[in-house]
């Protein structure tokens, strides 16, 4: 995709307004985000073809692939009813698009709204944004994977993932899925979690030793429902931060029955 210019009076679009096909859209999941079937809903109780916004679509192939609009076009497609197929709407239409192009034109085009976490990282990572990319294959790596299925090793907290990796780094978001893998199994891939003992693992770099922290942690009473209880108490009591808690929550466990080398309290190194 390029930016165009017409002799510097007019900016001009790479998509053209064309008629296309309702039957040869299709919806290429890597690149959109879920279809959400209450808003569909709504959109066809309000239908009104003068207020429906053109979709973004890319012709490829035999096909043309809706990068925005799909919940406007499902929409479009109740209201038509019985040969919907054959109808024709009005698209913004792209040539030729690779599928992470498709998705960061998807992304571009959410800029304003509000489009949720999970959606726009997966999004990203088909797009190959650096970021998002890196977080996939660390999650990957070590035995995850980012999803909203109940299924084993699916974590679905995004926005935590991303404030873990930002605020440090790959490895340190990685030690700290390995822990909470270890220690809690899928109870614990939970955002409050991840965000706490993404803090612990980055304030006792150098300092922690993963083995223990996974033995400590593990053995102790109530699992991570324990833990969380813990941070509660301990967030009520400093008016600190839950994450910050979870991660003094996880210190104390850590250096219960230990002799000498212990951690630095999380309250006196903070």
């Amino acid at each position: 995709m390029t930016r165009n210019k017409d002799d510097g009076k007019r900016v001009s679009r790479t998509a053209r307004l064309q008629w296309v096909r309702l039957g040869d859209m299709r919806v290429n999941p890597m690149a959109q985000r879920e279809v959400r079937p209450s808003w569909v809903a709504e959109l066809v109780a309000n239908f009104d073809p003068d207020k429906m916004q053109p979709p973004h679509v890319n012709r490829r192939g035999e096909h043309s692939y809706i990068m925005d609009g799909q919940h406007t076009v499902a929409a479009c497609k109740e209201w038509l009813g019985d040969g919907w197929e054959d109808q024709l709407v009005q698209c913004w239409v792209y040539e030729g698009l690779t599928v992470a192009q498709e998705a960061d034109l998807f992304d571009a085009l959410q800029n304003k709204r509000n489009v949720a976490s999970f959606d726009r990282f997966r999004v990203r990572v088909t797009a190959e944004h650096p970021v998002e990319t890196e977080i996939d294959r660390v999650v990957r790596a070590n035995g995850l994977r980012v999803s909203r299925e109940k299924v084993d090793g699916a974590i679905s907290c995004t926005s935590t993932l991303v404030k873990v990796f930002k605020r440090s780094d790959g490895p340190t978001l990685g030690r700290a899925l390995r822990i909470i893998r270890d220690a809690y199994g899928d109870a614990g891939l939970e955002a409050i979690v991840v965000d706490g003992i993404g803090l612990l693992c980055e304030r006792y770099n150098g300092q922690l030793d993963e083995r223990t922290a996974i033995a400590r942690l593990s053995s102790a009473h109530g699992g991570v429902t324990g833990l969380v209880a813990r941070a509660e108490v301990l967030r009520r009591q400093t008016g600190n931060t839950k994450s910050h808690c979870v991660a003094a929550a996880a210190t104390e466990i850590i250096n219960r029955g230990r002799g000498g080398g212990k951690l630095p309290s999380w309250w006196k190194a903070a």
